[in-house]
């Protein structure tokens, strides 16, 4: 499991009421938001499910000369999966939601590559998941034609459905948009960098 540390909340003599009732106006006013935005950034949990194997994706799909239809994904173990132009390939919904067994149909028929992610790695960019998925993504943009398009996604698991969410980080090609989180450019960053060891389209 991979557990990926919140934020810890200093108590010391900064909440000690006497010397709050000593500082100066101004500093009382900073205090206030500084507290609220420390209690409230610490609000979520982010401890991966024990079950979830898939962290993230990244896939082409381009249906204009013929299907060409390629990507991989990276598991827990930082085992990289790569496929190009699988047969009877189960997609999400238009929620990028899909069903445990429908996704471990898709992996039977990736190909396990060489290349395997340091766990230190993985975890720098799978603590971002929690942010990238309760943030919004751009209106999309329409830039071209026949270019296909390139998808990176990231996933969180529900147990109690067994079905991964997949959450759009960044999508290019005919149509662009982009997870409006902080953390978007660096794992697009990263996952592209992945994608250059493999020439995948």
């Amino acid at each position: 499991m991979l557990n990926l540390p919140c934020c810890q909340i200093y108590n010391g003599p900064i909440f000690d009421k006497k010397k709050l009732t000593m500082e100066m106006p101004f500093q009382k006013i900073l205090f206030i938001p500084l507290t609220v935005l420390i209690l409230t950034g610490c609000s979520k949990d982010f401890i991966l499910s024990d079950e979830q194997e898939i962290l993230f994706q990244y896939e082409y799909h381009n249906n204009a000369w013929g299907s060409q239809h390629s990507g991989y994904f990276i598991d827990k173990e930082g085992n990289v999966l790569i496929y190009n132009n699988p047969e009877e390939w189960n997609f999400p919904d238009n929620d990028l939601m899909i069903y445990q067994e429908q996704l471990l149909e898709n992996l039977s028929k990736c190909t396990i590559s060489d290349k395997r992610i340091p766990q230190t790695e993985l975890e720098k960019f799978a603590r971002h998941i929690p942010y990238i998925s309760s943030s919004k993504v751009s209106a999309v943009r329409n830039i071209g034609a026949d270019m296909g398009s390139f998808s990176f996604i990231c996933f969180k698991f529900d147990e109690t459905f067994n079905v991964y969410k997949g959450y759009l980080i960044k999508m290019e090609g005919d149509n662009n948009c982009e997870n409006l989180n902080f953390f978007s450019k660096k794992v697009v960053s990263w996952m592209k960098g992945i994608n250059h060891d493999f020439s995948l389209r």
